[in-house]
């Protein structure tokens, strides 16, 4: 019986490993004034939240005032890799309409305003 027990559980584990996001984990943001984070994205209920968990500059690793602060909000899955919700841009303190595209170890992020008219990108790459 215990024997089963450890199957089952075994079984659960797997399971659950097999259900995760394939964009949770850390990510390495592209400069930004000169600075850039490595993100956490995890679940947030139904979605998907990035948190700064580090940040760095010219000189290496610095205590930024907007480590874990969300970067990314709820971002909902669409399928096929995509997903939609909201980023949030600390150089100059604005929420945007957001996209993020994910291909393999890539993550394709945009923020718009005007509607999705005029967007700015940029190019995560997976570091865990």
């Amino acid at each position: 019986m215990k024997r089963l027990s450890m199957v089952v559980l075994g079984l659960m584990v797997r399971a659950g490993a097999a259900l995760a996001d394939p964009v949770e984990g850390i990510w390495k943001t592209e400069p930004d004034d000169g600075s850039y984070a490595l993100v956490s994205m995890k679940p947030c209920g139904p979605n998907l939240c990035g948190t700064i968990a580090r940040t760095f500059n010219e000189t290496g690793e610095y205590k930024s005032p907007n480590l874990g602060k969300t970067l990314v909000i709820d971002m909902a899955p669409q399928g096929g890799g995509a997903y939609q919700g909201k980023v949030w841009r600390p150089s100059n303190n604005k929420v945007y309409m957001g996209k993020m595209q994910q291909n393999g170890n890539a993550l394709q992020l945009s923020g718009c305003v005007a509607g999705g008219l005029l967007c700015s990108k940029q190019t995560w790459n997976r570091v865990q």
